[in-house]
Parts: C-alpha cells; structure tokens; sequence
C-alpha cells in the first residue's frame, strides 16, 4: 500500500498544501491540491510505448463538476456535458506551460486530467490545478523538465495583491496570471484597464518570486514520493536522412525561407520536399517523416541565422518593423457595424451586431454564475491558410483567441447603463500569416466604433517574437509573421490603448525566459501599438454619432421597483399589451431598469413615453378617459392607464340614483372620469358624476350625490366615507397591484 505524502505552505496567507498516495493510485502519479477550500485532484498517465504520429501527443482536459459548487446541472440529464469556453480556456492555460517543458520527440502519449473537487470564491481554481499538474508531472515518470509554480496579482486597495479573492478580482484593474520555473517565466495571462508598462513588470517579479517557494515545495515532495523517470525513445530523423537533406537541398531551403510570397514560398517548399522523399525513399523505408522534420529544423536555423548574425528579417524588414498596414470601416451595408483590418498578409474582417438584453449568454462556471452582454467570436477558415479541412464548431484555439481580444476590449465598452445594448463581435480570418488575434483586435476596435458603440478609447495589438539563444544573446521582433513564430521561441501578445495594456498572453518554448527580456519586449509592443493606433486614427478616429440605420432601437427608463408589479400587470396582461401595441420587447430587472427594444425606433419612444407616463404617481383632480374592466354590485373598476385601475363607485356613476352598475357601464366601455382621492397606498377612487352637468335644484328624483335636496333618512351620514361608499366597502382594494411573476 502506497504512503501518503504531503506538504505545506503559506501562500499569500492561505494554507497550500500538496497530497499524493491517497487518491488516484492507478494512476501514474496524481496530486490532490487543496488552497483554503479549494480542492483539484490532478492525475497524469503516460502511454508505455510510442504511438505513430509527428507531433508531441500531450492532451490536458479539466473537467468541471457541478458538486464542487454544491449545485445540480441543468439540462435533460443533469449531469456535466461538453466543456464549457470557460474549462477550455483553463484546459489551455494548463497545457501552456508544459510543452516547452517536455522532449519535442517525445512520442509516448501524456494525459492531464484536473478535477475540481471543491471551490469556493476566496481561492483561483485555475491555480489550484496549474499547480496540481506541475506536481503530478514533476512526481510521474514523465522526462518533465519542471516543477513551476504559479501565482495570480491583483490590485486591493490600490496595492499590488498576491493571490486575490475573485471577489477582489472583479473590482481590480489588474489581473495577471503568471507561471515561472526556477529558470523564469514560462506562461503569462494578463487583463487589465489600460494598464502602464511599469505597472505590469512590477506585478510580473512579484509573481515570478512568488512562485519559487511553491517549486521548492513540489521538489520536496518528489523527494518523498516522486518515481523514477521512464527511459522513454525521443524520436528524432535518422542522422543520415538529415545529413543527405542538408547536402543535397540546404542552399535552395535558405532561398525558399526568404521569398516574400508565403503561398510561393509553401510551394517551393513542398517541391523540395517531394524530390527528397522520392529520392530517398528507397534507400531509407518510410523516409518521408525524417525528411519533413529535417527541413522544418533547417528553416528554424536558416530564420534563426538571419535575425541574430545578420540582424535582419527574412522578408526584409528591421527588427521592430511593422509590416504594411490598411484598415476600411463600412464594409457591409447591412451590418449594424463593420470593418476589415489588413497586416502583410493577414486579414481580418469584424462584424458588430447589436442585441436586446435578453440576447445576453449565460457564462456558468464554478466561480460565478451570470450573464455576459459582450462577446467576442474568432474563426479561422481552412481557406485563411490555403487549406481544405471540414467545417466544424470551434476548437481550443479559437475559443483562446477569441476571448483574448474580448478581454482587450472589455474595459473599454460604455456602461450598461449608458449602453444597455447586448453587443457581440464576430472575427472573421479571411488570410493569416501570423498575428490573426491581434489583427481581430484591431478590426474590433475599427468595426465598434464604426456601429456607433461609445467606446472610451481605441484598442489595437501586436505580437511580439523572440529568437533566444540566451540571456547574452536574443533578439525581439516586432509584428511577426507565421515563420518566424514557427521559428522562434516566444509569442508575446500584446494588445491595449495609448494609455497602457488591456490584455496581454505569453507563450514560450524554451524554459524560462528572464524579465528582462519581458521588458524590452514589453516597450517594443508600445511603439508598435502607438504606430498602429496612428494609422487606425486615419480611417476612424472616434465612434460614429449615431447607430446604423439598421441597428434596433433601445431605450432604458427607471422606474419604483415597488412598482414592477403595475408594469407587469395581472398574469403578465400589461406589459404583454404593450410589446403586442409597439412591436417591442421589453425587459425589467429587479432593480427597477426597464429596457424597451424594437426595430423601430418611433415605436421604441412611443412606448417608453407610455411606460413612463403609466409610472407616474396619479394626482386628484386629473381627468382620464378610462377603460371600463369589470362590473361588481358596488360600481366598478376602471383603467386609467395601462395597469393602473380605480375604483369608481356607484355612487359616482351619476347624479341621479343608479339601482344597478349595468344600468349604466358595461365592460368595454370608455368614459370620461375624474380622480377624487388617492390614499396613502397609493389606491385610487374616480368619479364619472363630476364631469356630467349637475341637475337644476328640485329637478329629478333624489339621489345621493350633493346636488340633492332631499334630506337623508334614519343613521347621521358618516363624514369619513366621502364618496358614499356603503360600509361593506370599505378598505377594498381601488388599485390592483399584480406582484412580477
């Protein structure tokens, strides 16, 4: 029976601790994490033999459950199904730091497999399993050339905090998720509000040395449980296959690395690599594989040569040179808002459409449960990259992409309330050769303001590459294209306004990279971003003063939450009588915020103005023509406005005695009538006789009403009951409230 191991430590003053031998042990290696109540259980397994493919086989799933959070899914079958975006996006935060930490020829499948076990709002899931998989892989017999660590800064009270609550996350302006080995940084998520450059390195070191304890922890407990690492094969091409390649083809592969035309370029490419198969296959069996990833490491030495000893780049332009830039705003006439942004040969084309509130997507997570009124969709076509592939529902990278430029614009879309518009963006990849996300993030910021959405500031990004040999010798690219992110060994996303970093993603291939590196790349972006947010000026400088022509109309107006319930009306009638009058659909919040929506806007205003007018508090002595709802023995009870009833008595019917309302009234019928008395329930009472010509003294036979001269009969007439109402009557409701369903 295996020995349960643990450690311990304080981690931004919560207990951490990391358990293995208890769960899991079927397992290769499993690591139980437990951060306050937070609990992940993280499993790894390495298949024993290689499997047949030409890639590294790593795949990381986290699988959300519901009882973690103490609740039941919903759905037919109450039970988890496909992952979420929100468990994809922590799928690939996990999967990101541990490639470059594993053999690129390693050929034996690993599995990564995190389950929330508990959470609570005080303590990161995310980081609890970030942590989990370290742990797992440091204790498994996989050749992992970890531990990391991991830590998450925000600003508290106006000061850098490690390890905020989500609460405190959702009102700081930073948000920076960092994971770092003992050799440096290895993956960085960042959001933020136009954050300062300075601002940022400050919370990088404090995360980057924050994380060092947590792998001196994962170390000791190696030390205590960790196996033995498996002697696994890396495969790698036959060293005579990569010796005939690079005699027979080298200087032709360094002619194809710098034609400008990456379809030209491809072609050439594949030429070379027909000609060599064919030629070798016959002397070396199933030569095809070695051929291919000789080539691909010659055009990474070839790239690599070019930048560091001749400091230029393969298509000519200077290290921190962008390449030709176009933008155009308007591009669908039908579109609520449009535009298409062009960087060398990336193309992206964005599509803002313009939603009512309940068109708002419900985002459930183990950390919140909400709804989102903005959205950012990326697609990449087969067709971007001169590709036939089935079209099918978005993978991994796209949903990454896409919420990467969402969280570059988020802190600058208008409040809801300013803006109660539902807003959702569309990315379209119509070509890429590198940095298609942050192409979509510039057409997104073009495509907002081009649909009149008031943003409060232009949002553009850029990419930024490394080629790293070491500490003494790099160099940083600005606006790479798809080779040199092939080649290289960063990609260092960096998307903001003038003022500072909204949104900022980090992925490296080598094993740590030092903050010094972080920084240059860092400045670079900002000259690039300033350039790009120059030229963007050109075509758009500031959202358009008004809404397409084809955008629907929304007006918000707030009234008493108290009086929710007159708005809804008995059984929903009211409010549904006025979505069926003026084409619109109307929303009420609980807080009283009531949204009308419709496409057209004359009517959109006709309702507000008739909500608002239903709102307003009733005053004595004002004339409604009402609506006549039900007869009862005692009078009746009329509309004056849309939900609001009153009482009118039959007393007030007329002057004259009335035997019996339907003498008089019948449901349906409109009358004139006058307001008499509004108590301090707000319940109403009306009188029909006050606008109705008072009969001549003598005249008619006698009634109730004050123009009699007939002189009353048996008890003395109560003065308390003004309008005559007979004692049964009394303290019935005028009004009918109907409480929201």
């Amino acid at each position: 029976m295996s020995t349960v191991q643990t450690v311990t430590m304080d981690f931004a003053g919560r207990p951490l601790s990391i358990e293995t031998g208890r769960l899991a042990k079927q397992a290769d290696a499993s690591a139980l994490v437990r951060y306050g109540d937070t609990m992940v259980l993280v499993t790894v397994v390495i298949s024993p033999e290689p499997v047949d493919a030409d890639f590294l086989p790593l795949r990381v799933d986290f699988e959300e459950k519901m009882y973690a959070v103490g609740r039941i899914p919903g759905g037919f079958f109450k039970r988890e199904g496909r992952p979420s975006e929100e468990a994809v996006l922590t799928c690939r935060r996990i999967d990101r730091p541990i490639r470059p930490l594993l053999p690129a020829g390693l050929r034996n499948e690993v599995q990564v497999i995190a389950i929330p076990m508990s959470a609570e709002t005080q303590d990161s899931v995310d980081l609890a399993a970030l942590i989990g998989a370290s742990a797992a892989l440091h204790l498994s017999p996989v050749p992992f050339e970890g531990p990391f660590g991991a830590a998450q800064i925000g600003i508290v009270g106006g000061e850098l905090t490690l390890n905020p609550s989500f609460e405190q996350l959702e009102e700081s302006d930073l948000n920076l998720l960092l994971v770092a080995t003992r050799n440096g940084i290895v993956m960085v998520e960042f959001e933020g509000n136009s954050v300062p450059e300075d601002l940022l390195l400050q919370a990088t070191v404090m995360a980057e040395e924050a994380c060092q304890p947590v792998v001196e922890i994962i170390e000791e407990l190696r030390e205590k449980a960790g196996k033995p690492k498996g002697d696994y094969p890396i495969w790698q091409p036959r060293p005579e296959i990569a010796q005939q390649v690079r005699e027979r083809a080298y200087d032709r592969i360094c002619q194809a690395v710098e034609e400008l035309n990456k379809t030209r370029r491809k072609q050439m490419l594949d030429d070379i690599t027909d000609e060599l198969v064919a030629a070798l296959e016959g002397q070396y069996p199933d030569a095809e594989r070695d051929v291919k990833a000789v080539i691909e490491d010659l055009i990474k030495e070839r790239v690599r040569r070019i930048v560091l000893d001749e400091k230029r780049r393969v298509d000519g332009r200077a290290l921190d040179e962008l390449r030709p830039i176009t933008c155009e705003v308007g591009l669908l006439p039908r579109a609520h808002g449009s535009s298409l942004f062009t960087r060398g040969e990336t193309q992206v084309a964005t599509i803002t459409t313009l939603g009512a509130v309940y068109d708002q997507r419900m985002v459930r997570t183990l950390e919140e449960e909400d709804y989102s009124r903005f959205m950012h969709h990326y697609n990449f076509p087969p067709f971007c990259v001169g590709e036939t592939r089935a079209l099918r529902g978005p993978g991994r990278r796209e949903i990454g992409h896409g919420h990467l430029a969402q969280k570059a614009l988020e802190s600058v879309l208008p409040a809801e309330e300013e803006f109660p518009y539902t807003i959702r963006l569309v990315s379209e990849v119509l070509e890429s050769n590198g940095s298609s996300s942050m192409a979509s993030v510039c057409a997104s910021s073009l495509s907002l303001m081009d649909a009149g959405v008031p943003i409060k500031k232009a949002v553009a990004g850029v990419s930024i590459g490394l080629i790293y040999e070491g500490p003494d010798r790099y160099a940083t690219l600005t606006d790479i294209q798809g080779l040199e992110d092939h080649a290289g060994h960063m990609d260092f996303k960096v998307a903001g306004t003038r003022d500072g970093i909204n949104a900022l993603h980090l992925d490296m291939k080598v094993q740590g990279l030092p903050t010094a590196v972080l920084e240059q790349a860092l400045e670079q972006a900002k000259r690039a971003r300033l350039q790009i947010l120059d030229i963007m000026d050109q075509v758009l400088s500031a959202p358009r003063p008004h809404l397409s022509a084809y955008a629907p109309r929304m007006h918000c107006i707030k009234i008493d939450p108290e009086k929710i319930g007159l708005l809804i009306g008995p059984g929903g009638r009211t409010i549904r009588g006025l979505q069926d009058k003026y084409d619109v659909e109307i929303d009420v919040a609980d807080d009283g915020t009531v949204t009308v929506f419709g496409r057209d806007g004359e009517k959109v205003q006709q309702c507000h103005d008739a909500i608002d007018e239903m709102m307003r508090d009733i005053q004595v002595g004002e004339v409604y023509n009402a609506k006549v709802i039900s007869t009862v023995p005692f009078g009746a009870f009329v509309e004056l406005l849309p939900g609001r009833e009153a009482l009118l008595h039959i007393s007030h019917l007329a002057w004259e005695h009335v035997n019996k309302t339907e003498d008089v009234l019948k449901v349906g019928d409109e009358i004139p009538v006058k307001v008499i008395e509004v108590d301090d329930d707000g319940k109403v009472r009306v009188s029909r006789k006050e606008l109705l010509p008072r009969p001549t003294a003598g005249g008619g036979k006698g009634g109730h009403g004050s123009g009699n001269n007939h002189k009353p009969r048996g008890k003395k007439r109560d003065h308390s009951n003004p309008g005559g109402a007979r004692p049964e009557t009394q303290g019935r409701p005028y009004l009918r409230d109907k409480k929201r369903n």
